[in-house]
């Protein structure tokens, strides 16, 4: 894809998505209940990617792998055992904050 302000659209038809790692990417598909297999780029910054898609995966949310492994992976996946990705809970942090800045 060219830069789009969204991908809203793409992610509701999509049956699968292959995506970096980039962590609102990630949280963007899984928010959206699709199976997500996330292809590392090790080159950039100190290989930040696979840190983040190792947890999902340690987590049971996504399926990893590289460029050259990629094929591999769509061949021999099994979609069935990745976990619903939790709803997120935004009130949490705000009340974190709360406390932080003494607002509770």
């Amino acid at each position: 894809f060219r830069f789009k302000d969204s991908l809203a659209e793409e992610l509701q038809s999509a049956d699968l998505v292959i995506s970096h790692a980039g962590a609102g990417s990630c949280l963007e598909t899984l928010e959206k209940g699709k199976p997500l297999i996330v292809v590392i780029n090790d080159k950039l910054m100190d290989n930040h990617q696979l840190e983040l898609a190792k947890q999902l995966h340690r987590d049971g949310y996504v399926l990893y792998c590289n460029c050259s492994t990629l094929v591999e992976m769509l061949q021999s996946m099994n979609l069935s055992a990745l976990k619903p990705f939790p709803p997120g809970q935004p009130e949490k942090f705000a009340s974190f904050l709360d406390k932080v800045f003494g607002l509770q």
